[in-house]
């Protein structure tokens, strides 16, 4: 029987990788969607490069970096490429509920969502040599230290902070990399224009949709997977307080934004499953399904303020939304965790996410900082008005028509 459980266990695991590996298509539509046709073969590539440089980059330095086993003082440890000797324990029981190659592949789909999420911030104006470069930079070095702080049983673990499957480690991570570098990039050309905030909608609500579905399907993996077996109990629950708070996210959004402007705006709707599903990611398997829906809602409702915040107090230009979404958001779900869920404290709660999120602004400003100075990281006025898909890639993605 043990070994029974240990086949289900590895395969639900190894499903759960490819639900994430889904995630990623999911955004790449998403971004397509709220961005204009003339820049789509652009969003697709640099979400076709996250991936794969996240991939290689994680096999060669991340996950042994994020998983040392020991850290020096709970903060760093430099690891090297993945694999290991002849001990084939590794890939039996002995490892745990899965294989070694299993425990990476999953943890590997995690790691270049930080990347993804800073895209969509940037997206129409960032120099593309200039983003692969941070990208390849942010996989590979800043998500493997901070998540190792948590997740590789690092200080924060140690303190007792909690983030089941990554509210903070993963997106609130993205989220704050997405605020420096759109700061430093600036906004796109028309979007403050005499004074005014310019609308910029993106060209497909289809394709907004579609993102958005296989977002919502991927995260049973993202959130399922990380019970980390097949328990049913465990998984149902998680699976449960992930549909209610991403559904109760959505309900909220939709309501502010029909109260607001007397129309409910699907943009907003859209957003507010993200925002649900970004806030019971850290405790989906601590809470009750009623708190997940409280955490949903709420987190719909600061989605609505973060967003109007973003643009017209600080205006910064952040076309999908990530901002507010994964960043406001995670951290919202992270602190979430205090409040719904007797046994974690509210104070360590705030001080982890707090952490992790001014460790990966902190980092992004000096790379993406440093990148600007350097190599440029906007493109110029000229390649912003024709769109990045012929100049940067040498065709469009809709040759025989044009969407707006």
């Amino acid at each position: 029987m043990e070994d029974v459980k240990f086949i289900i266990d590895n395969l639900w695991v190894l499903i759960s990788a490819l639900l994430v590996f889904i995630m990623h298509l999911g955004f790449s539509s998403l971004e397509v969607g709220l961005t204009r046709q003339k820049n789509t073969v652009n969003v697709l590539f640099k979400n076709l490069f996250i991936i794969s440089i996240g991939l290689i980059t994680y096999a060669l330095i991340g996950f042994n970096t994020m998983y040392p086993g020991e850290l020096f003082n709970g903060w760093l440890s430099i690891g090297g490429p993945i694999g290991f000797s002849d001990d084939t324990a590794n890939l039996t029981k002995a490892y745990g509920n899965y294989t070694y190659w299993t425990d990476f592949l999953f943890q590997a789909m995690f790691a270049a969502t930080g990347a993804t999420i800073v895209s969509g911030a940037v997206a129409e104006r960032v120099k593309l040599s200039s983003f692969l470069l941070f990208a390849t930079l942010l996989v590979a070095i800043a998500y493997p230290i901070s998540g190792a702080w948590k997740w590789g049983g690092g200080f924060l673990d140690q303190m007792g902070f909690y983030d089941f499957a990554g509210s903070s480690v993963v997106h609130a991570f993205g989220g704050f990399a997405a605020l420096a570098c759109a700061w430093l990039l600036g906004p796109r050309a028309d979007k403050y224009k005499d004074g005014k905030i310019n609308a910029l909608p993106g060209h497909s609500m289809p394709l907004v949709a579609i993102g958005v579905f296989l977002l919502w399907f991927g995260w049973y993996g993202f959130n399922g997977g990380s019970v980390l077996s097949a328990d049913p109990a465990s998984v149902s629950l998680v699976c449960v307080t992930t549909s209610l708070s991403a559904a109760a996210g959505a309900l909220s959004a939709m309501l502010f934004s029909w109260f607001k402007s007397k129309k409910p705006d699907y943009t907003t709707t859209t957003n507010g499953v993200l925002a649900g599903l970004v806030g019971i990611t850290a405790g989906a398997d601590v809470v009750s399904i009623w708190s997940a829906c409280a955490i949903g809602a709420i987190a719909g409702i600061i989605l609505c303020f973060a967003s109007s915040f973003i643009e017209k107090v600080i205006k910064i230009d952040d076309p999908v939304g990530a901002i507010a979404v994964h960043g406001v958001c995670g951290v919202w779900g992270t602190v979430a965790v205090g409040i719904f869920s007797p046994e974690h404290s509210v104070l360590i709660q705030l001080f982890g996410t707090l952490v992790i999120s001014l460790f990966s602004f902190l980092f992004s400003l000096l790379v993406f900082g440093g990148i600007k100075k350097t190599l440029g990281v906007r493109i110029n006025g000229e390649l912003e008005a024709k769109g990045l898909d012929l100049l940067e890639h040498g065709h469009k993605a809709y040759p025989d028509f044009e969407v707006n």
